[in-house]
């Protein structure tokens, strides 16, 4: 018995010692961590992970793979840190909820989610929808759906007829009272309330609304919305969790009181000033800028009936501003976390960021590691993405052409692999 017992252990290491391994020959190949290119590489992957990078094209096995990708750019699976992928921009958004059962919108979800990743995004975070968001992100994990990573806020949290609160824009029958349930709040007991509501329902992080927003059925889009007590609460509530706080902004008092709450990031930040600017370089917090958003409300709010009349002098008088203040907080050494708010625009096209950053000054292999290392230390993950390092999980994508010269290839996406699995080739 012991040796059949100690045969069998050695035929366990035996195959363990034989397992198949796949080796990419990369043409180019980003090294975001010192933002340079490097020729001719070859990366060793086994099971999820990436074992080992080297220079040259190296011999595999006779047991191994081979993916040849010569004639590519090779770089870390991107990062999207505000997505919605729940919907998408379209005519009929305001009405579709009245039309639409959660089932129609998960089924949606997944074409959607499939649109991300295929566009070489292999994690994202999702910031508020319905919840189907977190029944989608359980599925992909499960290996039932192809999708990104998510990590996701489940419902964002709001004040009575803020940006995010589901009724603005009803008539009264049907706006009824709205609660921390349903993510809306008023006053800090409440805000505990909703915070608890959303990890109970299983969000991995909370959004709130410190502002007014430009998509949503109501008058102002800049105004702050909740008092500083009901943001302190929110952020203490998360802290105990041990989970971060987005907060969507577009006005500058609202972004000061998030700030000061204790916030992680400040989505949009439209109308930041340099003292916020400061502000938050000295609080540490994290700018997601959604340079894509701001262009893209901007052009759909000059074509006649595509939004309601509240939404579309919004999205034309908001929208082009958040360009320009990206630059200046990027001048300035705000820290900035690569993030599109896909949804707003179709999903697939969160490649259009790289083209609005380096616009404004920043350089292109440094726009692409915003969405690579950048984004992974944002989440705290810099350990298992990121980059292309022996160790590090197998998200990999390519592209055509040298993002470093020509950063609109950034949409010619011709490979994707996710923990090691091929998604598009």
């Amino acid at each position: 018995m012991r040796k059949i017992i100690l045969s069998g252990i050695a035929l366990l290491f035996s195959i363990c010692a034989f397992a198949q391994k796949t080796y990419i020959h990369a043409g180019k190949l980003v090294d975001v961590r010192n933002q340079k290119v490097l020729i001719e590489q070859t990366i060793v992957i086994e099971g999820e992970k990436i074992v080992s990078v080297s220079a040259g094209y190296q011999n595999p096995g006779s047991e191994d793979s081979t993916i040849d990708l010569k004639g590519s750019t090779v770089m870390p699976g991107l990062m999207d840190m505000h997505v919605h992928i729940e919907g998408e921009t379209s005519p009929t958004r305001y009405i579709d909820g009245f039309r639409e059962n959660e089932a129609d919108v998960a089924f949606k979800s997944i074409h959607f989610a499939e649109k991300t990743i295929m566009a070489g995004f292999t994690t994202v975070r999702d910031l508020g929808g319905s919840g189907v968001n977190i029944s989608l992100r359980n599925a992909i994990n499960s290996g039932k759906v192809i999708g990104p990573r998510i990590y996701t806020a489940g419902k964002s949290i709001a004040p009575t007829g803020g940006h995010a609160d589901p009724t603005n824009g009803m008539k009264r029958d049907l706006m009824g009272d709205p609660g921390p349930d349903d993510g809306v709040i008023n006053g800090p007991y409440e805000a505990r309330k909703a915070v608890r509501q959303q990890v109970k329902y299983g969000a991995d992080l909370i959004k709130v609304t410190a502002t007014g927003g430009v998509l949503s059925v109501a008058r102002d889009g800049s105004a702050p919305q909740f008092a500083q007590d009901e943001l302190d609460a929110v952020v203490q509530t998360a802290n105990d969790f041990g989970i971060m706080v987005a907060a969507h902004a577009h006005g500058d008092e609202g972004m000061q009181r998030a700030i000061n709450a204790g916030v992680t990031s400040i989505e949009h930040g439209t109308m930041m000033s340099e003292e916020t600017m400061d502000l938050m370089i000295e609080k540490g917090g994290w700018l997601v800028p959604t340079v894509t958003a701001g262009m893209s409300a901007a052009a759909y709010g000059e074509i006649p009936g595509y939004y309601p009349p509240v939404v579309a002098e919004k999205a034309r008088r908001i929208g082009p501003q958040i360009q320009a203040t990206f630059g200046k907080a990027y001048e300035k050494g705000v820290k900035i976390a690569f993030g599109t708010d896909a949804g707003v625009f179709p999903h697939g096209e969160n490649y259009r960021e790289f083209i609005y950053m380096t616009e404004v000054g920043m350089p292109n292999l440094e726009a692409i590691k915003s969405a690579t290392l950048t984004n992974a230390i944002f989440l705290g993950i810099e350990d298992k993405l990121g980059t292309l390092e022996a160790g590090k999980l197998a998200d990999i994508i390519a592209v055509s052409g040298n993002p470093e010269q020509d950063i609109t290839v950034m949409k010619d996406v011709v490979f994707v692999m996710k923990e090691g699995k091929v998604i598009k080739q």
